[in-house]
């Protein structure tokens, strides 16, 4: 009968998902901490079948303690390896090696560049790894999943994406490092938190680089003009700029203009190349490079 079918096949998809939470759990996925429940098992559960699969979709469901809320971001991840501590510490190995040859290649001391790693959509399990394995200096794009994952955990955080003026004040009492101030806007609303909470983090400002639309960051025919006046409103807290380079083109000269404009402006920090290109970056100057997949793994499409 139809109605039997539709039932035996809910009854397995809801099998299938209990299974995918069981693996999550013991991997050290699972995350409580939510705002979405989970979406009825029966229309659409979608369980891992090995690095980077999502796990399951997210709607409504209501039922036992087993349908627990949680927040879909958090698992949108390589769940089954890359919260492993020895992966993790054998790739931040391997991508310092790389830092430390790029350097003396450019005739530069490999301290002389901060790896921050990016752990953003990475779960709280895989930055613990990385602490564990050494790495003290971390970035997240979104504000509300850096106030998940640090405020107790002793590392020093970069906000590294485009930033919300009405997320400036959480920014503002969460981070160490805000590496996307890009207008006045943006610029007032970090003020006014700085002079509410008695604490200004690090500024860069952010740089358009190849004048793209669709990126965030100050025109680059704009950017001399709002550098000086960042640099008159916060002094010695506006510590450089940060960039990236349009895709899929030599990153090269876009390298060089930052770290040119940079000491045109007598700024030390040049944020600059991620895991496809830092070693170019550390070539043309950059004193911090943003590494996050060659770390932790790829991202996967978010919900």
């Amino acid at each position: 009968m139809p109605g039997s079918a539709t039932t035996s096949a809910r009854r397995r998809a809801r099998q299938s998902l209990a299974t995918a939470v069981a693996r999550a759990r013991g991997a050290g996925t699972f995350s409580r901490r939510s705002t979405t429940p989970l979406k009825p098992a029966g229309r659409r559960a979608m369980t891992g079948k090995g690095v980077g699969q999502r796990l399951w979709s997210v709607k409504n469901h209501k039922g036992g303690s087993l349908w627990r809320r949680f927040t879909a971001r958090a698992q949108a991840v390589n769940a089954w390896s890359m919260t492993d501590p020895s992966a993790i510490r054998s790739n931040l190995e391997a991508i310092k090696a790389r830092i430390a040859r790029a350097a003396q290649a450019a005739g530069r001391a490999p301290e002389e560049i901060t790896l921050i790693a990016v752990s953003k959509t990475h779960p709280l399990a895989a930055v613990q790894a990385a602490l564990s394995a050494g790495q003290t200096v971390f970035g997240e794009n979104r504000v509300q999943e850096a106030e998940q994952k640090f405020p107790l955990l002793g590392a020093k955080l970069h906000i590294i994406g485009g930033l919300q003026t009405n997320k400036a004040k959480d920014a503002v009492k969460v981070a160490d490092a805000i590496d996307s101030v890009d207008r006045e806007r943006l610029a007032d609303a970090i003020e006014h938190a700085a002079e509410a909470f008695g604490r200004l983090p690090e500024l860069l400002v952010q740089v358009n680089i190849g004048d793209e639309a669709q990126k965030a960051g100050v025109a680059t025919a704009e950017a001399d003009l709002f550098i000086r006046q960042m640099r008159a409103r916060f002094g010695a807290q506006l510590k450089g700029l940060m960039c990236i380079p349009p895709e899929g083109q030599d990153p090269a000269p876009y390298f060089a203009r930052l770290a040119a404009m940079a000491d045109v402006h007598g700024l030390a920090v040049r944020s600059m190349g991620m895991s496809g290109d830092f070693e170019v970056a550390i070539n043309y100057g950059a004193t911090h490079v943003r590494v996050g997949t060659a770390i932790f793994g790829a991202r996967e499409g978010l919900v």
